[in-house]
Formats: structure tokens, sequence, C-alpha cells
């Protein structure tokens, strides 16, 4: 028997030592909607929860520092290295992210007939993929 979703999105946990840069990025540069703050279990940190569609996004930000994951995206190492999230404005979110100093790691291209994409990296180098249908 496979997954029986309670429901149809994921919550997504990103861990920080550079949480009001990469608040800045997901909140206001990316637009999602802030939801709270909230005392990490055994008080060693926060976690700032936000919403992408249905998706919740956890950025934590813990009082300890963790080792760092190598940076650098999809070659940059095994293991979880990028997100994507399908959006109607690709070419408006790619500028933004642009105009406020984030690195643009792939530019807007088409990957096959009818679907685009272009790469950002948020401010601890994990790497966004922004997706556009039709």
């Amino acid at each position: 028997m496979g997954v029986q979703l309670g429901k149809q999105a994921i919550d997504l946990g990103i861990v920080t030592t550079n949480g009001e840069a990469m608040l800045t990025f997901y909140r206001d540069v990316l637009g999602f909607k802030y939801l709270r703050e909230m005392s990490m279990p055994g008080g060693d940190g926060v976690m700032h929860q936000m919403l992408c569609g249905d998706s919740m996004i956890k950025l934590v930000v813990l009082a300890s520092t963790p080792a760092a994951a190598p940076p650098g995206g999809i070659p940059g190492a095994t293991g979880y290295r990028y997100w994507t999230i399908t959006v109607t404005n690709i070419t408006e979110m790619l500028q933004s992210c642009a105009d406020q100093g984030h690195k643009v790691v792939m530019k807007e291209r088409e990957l096959r007939p009818g679907v685009r994409i272009g790469i950002v990296s948020d401010p601890d180098g994990n790497w966004v993929e922004f997706l556009a249908l039709g």
C-alpha cells in the first residue's frame, strides 16, 4: 500500500544559520504567505512557517550551528539539491530575484515544447527552480 495523503501538498524544512536573509528571500522576494514563528522543540531555535500554495515551507533557524551542506545545487552533492515551484510569471520572478541581488543560476529557457524553466539560488545556496507550463 502506498501513501494515503492527508493533504495535496508537501511540507519542506530548510535549516539555515542565515535567518534574516533567508526569511526576506522566501517571504518578501518570492512572496510566500507568512503564517507564524514558533519555538523549536528543546528550545534550539525558531521555525518560520510560510505557505507556497498549499505547501508549507518551514524555515528553521537553529541556535546552535549545524554542519553546512555543500552548496551548488544539482552538481554540488548528492541528496536533496533543489525544489520546483510551478508559476505563471516565470520571467517576472527571475527578474525580481536578480534585481534584489539573488543569483540566477539558469536563465529562463525552454526545456521542451511548452515548458520553460529558470533557477535561482537562495541566500544559503539552495536552488529554487521556477517552472512555467504553456
